[in-house]
């Protein structure tokens, strides 16, 4: 149970101000939204301005590191080479990769191609090849603070199949950022991002969704993209969490490998596409943190 705070209290947010002056009129929104039947967010999601400010600067590295994949990324190159790029960039930069050794993942960054949904593990003998749809998944910590963003990229001369599965899913990423708004349920944009994919004939991958993300790799929301309207935590200001959805060609349907327990693929060998952005809730909607 929650201490209730005196207006002349100091504010629980770590500002210093006076409650009344700080975080009693937000609280008060999310609590008659609560008494409505909303579900709203505990106050671990909710970011302070430091913390915002650390996690802004954990993004840019994540988004230098993504560039400088896109700078090298070309048939004939093995997924290793891509995971070196990635290590050696994040350590110039003063950066952790934060995949590198957690829950056992045993490299620095996540490349999953065509029918790779996600968490490929980078090897020497994986080598891309002309015609490929490959996601490349960075997740960084700087000064003790998170982030995360993916991007796709097309090998050479791409199907084009392939790339509209992979434009739509870019599109997709717009059209739930559109739903972003604060006081707003998420599962407005979880929503959005389904019916889309579902309209341009694809499926989203239910097992498998975005989280909060900043102070830790992976916090509270889970980020759902199969959800219904008017669903899900109230989206308030200072969330920050991961617009990701996964989207099939074919089947929704997907299995983890048995050997390596990591690489998600697609049940029906169709592929998938991924991008990801690390966005911020504001008062006037969202701030994408890193693409």
């Amino acid at each position: 149970m929650l201490k209730k705070l005196g207006r002349n209290d100091v504010c629980w947010c770590g500002s210093g101000k006076k409650y009344k002056l700080c975080h009693e009129g937000f609280d008060g929104k999310l609590q008659k939204l609560k008494r409505k039947g909303y579900r709203i967010p505990n106050r671990n999601m909710i970011k302070t301005k430091k913390q915002i400010e650390g996690i802004r600067e954990s993004a840019k590295i994540n988004i230098a590191i993504l560039d400088e994949v896109a700078k090298h990324i070309q048939a004939g190159m093995s997924t290793e080479e891509i995971n070196r790029i990635v290590h050696e960039t994040t350590i110039t930069l003063g950066g952790i990769p934060a995949p590198l050794d957690y829950e056992g993942f045993p490299k620095s960054v996540c490349v999953s191609i065509n029918e790779e949904v996600c968490h490929g593990i980078p090897d020497e003998e994986r080598i891309l090849a002309d015609g490929d749809i490959v996601n490349v998944d960075v997740s960084t910590i700087y000064n003790g603070y998170f982030s995360d963003s993916s991007r796709m990229f097309c090998i050479g001369e791409v199907s084009q199949e392939k790339k509209k599965l992979v434009d739509i899913t870019r599109e997709s990423i717009q059209i739930g950022l559109d739903e972003v708004k604060p006081w707003q349920p998420i599962g407005n944009m979880g929503h959005a991002i389904h019916a889309y994919a579902m309209k341009n004939g694809y499926t989203v991958v239910r097992d498998i969704g975005g989280h909060g993300v900043g102070l830790e790799f992976h916090e509270d929301p889970c980020v759902s993209y199969v959800t219904k309207p008017d669903t899900g935590v109230i989206l308030a200001p200072g969330m920050i969490f991961t617009i990701e959805p996964m989207i099939n060609m074919g089947t929704d349907e997907v299995f983890v490998d048995d050997e390596n327990g990591w690489t998600v693929y697609t049940d029906d060998g169709k592929p998938s596409a991924q991008w990801e952005v690390m966005v911020l809730v504001t008062e006037e909607g969202y701030e994408i943190l890193a693409y």
